[in-house]
C-alpha cells in the first residue's frame, strides 16, 4: 500500500463531518470554520516508541494515547475538543497494527465527537504526531500565569497510578491480584483526558496545567509562569486504592509527585469558590481535591505532617 491508500483506508473515519469542516481529509488543505464568540486552542504533542509508550504495546492503545495526550493539553485550557490532524511515521506497512491503530482512533473520537481533518504518513521510526484543536469562549481561555498567593491548589482525581502502571508493564513490580493489574495497566496505557471538567472550570479556575511529565514538574511551570511559590501537603494527595496497596510510601511518593501520564488537570482556585468548584465538577463525575496553596517565592515545597521533603526529582524531561 502506498501513503494515500493507508490514509484513504486507515487514518480518514467515515464518521459524520462536523459543521464547522467546510473540507476535511482529500484535499491540500482542511478548510475549518470557527464559531462565532469563540477562540481557537491548538496544542500538539508527538509520541515515539520506547519514548512514550512500550515497543509491544497494542496499536490501539497507542492511538488513543496519542489523542488522550492533546485532548488534555485543551482540557487545562478549558477548551471543547473539535478537529485534529494526524502524522503519522511507522518503519513498514502492517496491515494488522494499522488496523488495530485505526480501532483505537475510531474509539477516541466518536467519544469526543472530534473529526481527523488532515495529516501525514511517511516511513521511519514508529512516532504518532497529533495536533489538536478546540474552541473556548471569549475571555475564559485557563492560563498557567494568572494565580496569585492565597489560592487553592487542586487535582481533579488521583495521582501516581499510571507511574505505577508502567513500572508493572516492564515488569518491575507485582501486584496482589489480576484487578489491580488491569485497573493500573489501563490508567498507563489509556488515559482519559479531563474535558468535560475543564469546561466545567471555565471562569472558576484562576489557572490551570494539566498532569503529564509529573505533578512537581507541571507545578513548577505555573509556580514561575505565576511569579508564586506552591506549598503542597503530602497527606493531601490522592491516592487510589490499587496504589496503595502494592507501593510502599517511598514509591508512592515517587510515583504521585513525579511520576507523570495521569492527565488530571491541576488548578487553582480562590478558597470562596471551593465548594462552588467542588459542585460543578462532581456534575461532570470529576473531583476538586485541595492539595496546597500558592505562597511566597516562585518554586515548590512539599510537606509532611509538618515535616518538609526533600525534593530530588521534579519529573520527566527530555534531553536531561
Amino acid at each position: 500500500m502506498n501513503e494515500f491508500e493507508i490514509i484513504d483506508q486507515f487514518l480518514a473515519l467515515e464518521s459524520k463531518n462536523r459543521k464547522d469542516v467546510l473540507q476535511g481529509v482529500g484535499d491540500d488543505c482542511a478548510l475549518l470554520k470557527v464559531p462565532r464568540g469563540q477562540r481557537l486552542a491548538v496544542t500538539m504533542d508527538t509520541l515515539i516508541s520506547g519514548v512514550h509508550f512500550l515497543e509491544d504495546c497494542h496499536a490501539a492503545d497507542i492511538a488513543h494515547k496519542a489523542i488522550a495526550v492533546n485532548l488534555s493539553d485543551l482540557a487545562a485550557a478549558g477548551a471543547e475538543p473539535a478537529w485534529i490532524t494526524l502524522s503519522l511515521s511507522m518503519p513498514e506497512f502492517n496491515q494488522s497494527w494499522l488496523a488495530d491503530f485505526h480501532s483505537g482512533l475510531k474509539r477516541m473520537v466518536e467519544h469526543f465527537g472530534i473529526q481527523i481533518i488532515g495529516g501525514d504518513t511517511c516511513r521511519g521510526p514508529l512516532s504518532i504526531t497529533i495536533q489538536a484543536h478546540g474552541f473556548v469562549p471569549e475571555q475564559v481561555f485557563c492560563r498557567r500565569n494568572t494565580a496569585k498567593a492565597g489560592e487553592l491548589v487542586c487535582v481533579t482525581g488521583n495521582l501516581g497510578d499510571a507511574a505505577l502502571g508502567l513500572l508493572v508493564a516492564q515488569n518491575k513490580l507485582e501486584c496482589p491480584s489480576k484487578d489491580t493489574m488491569d485497573y493500573l495497566l489501563k490508567k498507563f496505557q489509556t488515559p482519559y483526558p479531563q474535558v468535560a471538567a475543564g469546561i466545567a472550570l471555565r471562569s472558576r479556575a484562576t489557572a490551570g496545567i494539566d498532569i503529564s511529565d509529573g505533578l512537581l514538574a507541571d507545578l513548577n511551570h505555573l509556580s514561575h509562569a505565576s511569579d508564586v511559590g506552591i506549598l503542597l501537603n503530602w497527606e493531601r494527595i490522592p491516592l487510589s486504592e490499587q496504589a496503595k496497596s502494592i507501593a510502599d510510601k517511598t514509591l508512592l511518593m515517587k510515583s504521585a509527585l513525579s511520576g507523570g501520564d495521569d492527565y488530571e488537570l491541576c488548578f487553582t482556585v480562590k478558597e470562596d469558590e471551593l465548594q462552588a468548584t467542588q459542585q460543578a465538577l462532581e456534575t461532570v463525575g470529576a473531583q476538586c481535591i485541595p492539595i496546597g496553596r500558592m505562597s511566597g517565592k516562585p518554586g515548590i515545597r512539599v510537606m509532611d505532617h509538618g515535616e518538609e521533603i526533600q525534593i530530588s526529582d521534579f519529573g520527566f524531561q527530555h534531553f536531561e
